[in-house]
């Protein structure tokens, strides 16, 4: 286990880095439910010993006892589930070939809780940390999960990087993750992974919630912390968990501080942001940043945040694309097709597209979509998070989060439960429940958790509860009022002065587009007189894990490899040995149906 370090050397641990001056951190994090683990052999830092072709089997790694499964049997699980979720693993694909590697890595986790001042829950972080890592070398990566995953939803980002070539590598679930509470069995997830009762004394997620609630409640929606807010500072204390893990594993080589340890920070989606956001805060403790397809937000420049186009995009975009002609499959357009003329309708009749028929209403939705920032790439791409109701499912708990809203508060009424067929709640059994913490991606639907909508009025059963989602972004009530608050306290300010930071964005991301995101924020970080390098790849969209899909696969390059050579340009480039990326459009050729991936296709710079 990882012992409690002293005040002396806590706070050796935070000395802030790189050159000139050292300041030391105001806020000494206190890291609760520590443990340590070792995994060698058949069980390694990266794929849990279950290496490529592990990760490529369809059914997920068993249970031995499916309603009580074991702390190791869960994580490989969830190393499993968060592998395939991220990277395209698929033949043809290129990983472990072309790019990234799936070598087997031993090595130490250490594990343990950080909570940032104000918040109610804590927020895990961890560090794994390879056998191979050279303590004269002194190299951590720090990251932070993509969308709102689990502890291990940066595994193929950066511990795919940095564990093969000896670095440390530090986590943090940026205060979502898959720590679900059952709010009828009042059990949720110990610091282990499995399933604890309330009086565990070491759960991860307790919500505030009424007696007799019912369902299931998740940290990014009910913690009433707003984490989206301290993406950055979740980031920082995720580096100094490491620093402190490290001086306790390599006692002969301490101490490590920000003085005399690189950190590199990488992440993409929101773990992306993340990083963005940990690139303004005081303090050279950064020695880099480089951020895929990051979720983030500034004003002018374009910029909107995630809450505004994303409920547009939940009104707007399903008859939008019935004016797009060879979109990709799934979702197949014979089985759509129906729904999506029906929202044209209920848009025309809500005055929001004009048109007297489906085909001038869908034209209406894609030209004010064109009119409001969207590319046709990216509405295109975004049939996938259409398809599978994802605008819908990221408004409604980023509208929780936003507002700080806890169990039974929703302004637009959505709740959280296991279902019946029927989408009628019921009880989760304790097979679903063991399952959670391994198998969800932080935000339902997904993993036997669904959500309960708002009275639905037929025929389009979703759009009342879509409207009123649309409303907390543009209205003036005191719900409203509320979220927009939380929205303003995310806006990201420019990186310090002085720090390397590579910006690595798809022109047709579907999910966070680049002109509302990536380009704004490159632009308002040049105004302010930063150095930000800005790739753009041609072809790519923000879902690699869909890659496996034939159709997309056909379409699309995959934006890790662009990450991984970022994070090469920046290593070396810190090392003396070469400069920062340039600037770069990257004119890449989707490889067609069929044909395996080339590093031609890729054109990388």
């Amino acid at each position: 286990m990882i012992g409690t370090l002293c005040a002396a050397a806590l706070a050796a641990g935070l000395v802030a880095c790189a050159t000139g001056p050292r300041t030391q951190s105001a806020e000494a994090t206190v890291f609760t439910a520590q443990r340590s683990s070792e995994h060698r052999g058949q069980d390694d830092l990266l794929t849990g010993g279950l290496g490529l072709d592990g990760l490529r089997a369809m059914a997920p790694p068993a249970f031995a006892d499916p309603a009580q499964p074991t702390a190791a049997e869960l994580r490989r699980r969830a190393l499993w589930s968060n592998w395939r979720g991220i990277a395209d693993l698929a033949p043809g694909g290129g990983y472990g070939e072309l790019f990234g590697s799936l070598a087997a890595v031993p090595g130490r986790e250490f594990h343990a809780y950080a909570k940032v001042p104000g918040a109610a829950s804590p927020h895990r972080v961890m560090l794994q940390l390879p056998d191979a890592f050279d303590a004269s070398k002194r190299c951590v990566v720090v990251t932070a999960s993509s969308g709102s995953r689990g502890i291990y939803g940066s595994i193929a980002v950066a511990g795919a990087w940095g564990l093969p070539k000896g670095c440390a590598v530090a986590y943090t679930d940026k205060g979502a993750g898959t720590d679900y509470f059952d709010l009828e069995a009042q059990s949720g997830v110990r610091a282990d992974g499995t399933r604890g009762a309330l009086d565990a004394g070491d759960l991860a997620f307790i919500p505030d919630a009424p007696v007799n609630a019912s369902g299931v409640a998740f940290k990014h929606a009910h913690s009433k912390d707003n984490p989206e807010a301290d993406w950055g500072r979740h980031v920082k204390q995720a580096a100094e968990f490491a620093l402190q893990a490290l001086g306790e594993a390599l006692p002969d080589a301490a101490p490590f501080t920000f003085a005399n340890t690189r950190v590199i920070a990488v992440g993409i989606s929101n773990g992306g942001g993340a990083v963005l956001r940990a690139a303004e805060l005081d303090g050279d403790w950064l020695d880099a940043v480089v951020a895929g397809e990051p979720n983030v937000f500034v004003d002018g420049h374009g910029g909107r945040s995630l809450y505004d186009y994303t409920t547009e995009a939940a009104l707007l975009m399903p008859c939008a694309q019935l004016h797009l002609q060879d979109l990709p499959q799934p979702p197949l357009r014979a089985q759509v097709e129906a729904l999506w003329t029906l929202r044209c309708g209920s848009l025309q009749a809500a005055g929001l597209v004009e048109g007297g028929d489906p085909a001038a209403q869908a034209k209406s939705a894609f030209d004010r979509m064109l009119a409001n920032g969207w590319s046709e790439g990216a509405i295109r791409a975004g049939v996938l998070s259409t398809g599978f109701d994802l605008w819908r499912a990221v408004a409604v708990t980023y509208a929780s989060a936003y507002g700080r809203y806890g169990v039974d508060e929703h302004p637009c009424e959505f709740a959280f439960s296991a279902q019946n067929a029927d989408f009628q709640a019921r009880a989760a059994t304790p097979a679903e429940q063991a399952a959670w913490w391994s198998d969800a991606s932080g935000i339902p639907p997904g993993a036997g958790v669904g959500m309960l909508g708002t009275p639905v009025a037929l025929p389009d059963a979703t759009l009342p509860g879509l409207q009123c989602l649309r409303a907390l972004n543009d209205g003036d009530g005191e719900d409203a009022k509320r979220v927009q608050a939380g929205i303003a306290a995310t806006r990201a300010a420019p990186p310090r002065a002085g720090l390397p930071v590579v910006v690595v964005h798809g022109t047709d991301d579907g999910l966070v587009p680049m002109a509302f995101s990536s380009a704004p924020y490159v632009a308002a970080a040049r105004a302010a007189g930063r150095d930000v390098r800005y790739w753009q790849v041609r072809n790519a969209q923000h879902f690699d894990g869909f890659l496996g899909l034939p159709d997309y696969a056909a379409r699309y390059v995959p934006l890790l490899p662009y990450v991984y050579e970022a994070l090469d340009r920046v290593s070396a480039h810190l090392d003396g040995a070469g400069a920062l990326p340039a600037d770069a459009v990257i004119a890449t050729t989707p490889r067609g149906p069929g044909a395996a991936l080339t590093r031609a296709h890729l054109a990388i710079p």
